[in-house]
């Protein structure tokens, strides 16, 4: 049993080191158009809007908004990364028909596709916050648990980023994905204005928007300030990034076996 569980996991690993080994020659101008949009937010935002708006919850405005943009970071990275960098193995380079022709399964191959995007995702999100000091802004040692909430997040957004590749067509469908699904989150999940301002049925609406909560866990943890029902936005993210998978993984097998 043991081994039959056992190999899976290392098939998926396998998958997680090849791409690896392939970013790691572009590993400088992928981190810097990962983290440029979220680096300039805070400086624009935070030193911007910082000076108007004095104080969110108990925080000042940059401190406000750095975890949420620590959790975007995640997302925009992982998305990016299943859907133009997937797509690239997919169609133009053909590199899962190279992989499918070795013991590794579809199956295999979408969850491991799936893991080095989170991975690639986390990388980003742990950088935004190792730069946190430099804006004044000194994380609380409950940061550590964000790890974990991040790798979950970065599943959910590789996930959704792969069925749109399974989906894909060309490169031009991303903008699609890009602009109606990735841009709206990143503006209306939390990240910029308190959820507890709005009215109550846009609050309502924002339970089912998928980064808001990794947005709410991001900012409760970075400061040690655990809210009531914390665990039910741990669920519904860990709920969603597996259910994400399971229809990554159908679609792409429908991809491929033809």
């Amino acid at each position: 049993m043991g081994q039959g569980v056992g190999l899976p996991v290392r098939n998926m690993i396998r998958v997680v080191q090849r791409n690896a080994r392939v970013w790691w020659k572009y590993k400088v101008p992928s981190l810097v158009g990962n983290l440029g949009q979220p680096l300039l937010f805070l400086v624009a935002f935070g030193f911007g809007m910082g000076q108007k708006i004095q104080v969110i919850e108990g925080h000042s405005y940059l401190q406000f908004i750095a975890p949420g943009l620590a959790a975007s970071a995640v997302m925009y990275s992982a998305a990016f990364e299943a859907t133009y960098g997937s797509y690239t193995r997919l169609s133009t380079q053909s590199t899962f028909e190279g992989i499918l022709m070795t013991p590794i399964t579809v199956e295999e191959l979408a969850l491991g596709e799936v893991l080095w995007c989170a991975l690639k995702g986390l990388l980003s999100g742990l950088v935004m916050i190792a730069v946190m000091p430099f804006f004044g802004l000194w994380p609380s040692p409950w940061t550590v648990a964000l790890v974990p909430t991040l790798l979950v997040s970065g599943v959910l957004f590789g996930a959704m980023g792969l069925i749109m590749t399974a989906l894909a067509t060309n490169y031009d469908f991303f903008n699609y994905f890009i602009s109606l699904i990735i841009t709206p989150l990143f503006l209306f999940s939390g990240i910029f204005f308190a959820a507890d301002t709005l009215p109550v049925p846009t609050r309502q609406l924002l339970r089912f928007v998928p980064l808001a909560p990794v947005v709410d866990l991001s900012r409760m943890l970075c400061y040690g300030e655990l809210l009531p029902g914390w665990w039910l936005k741990v669920l519904v993210l860990v709920v969603a990034a597996v259910a994400a998978s399971w229809l990554a993984a159908v679609l792409l097998r429908r991809r491929l076996i033809r």
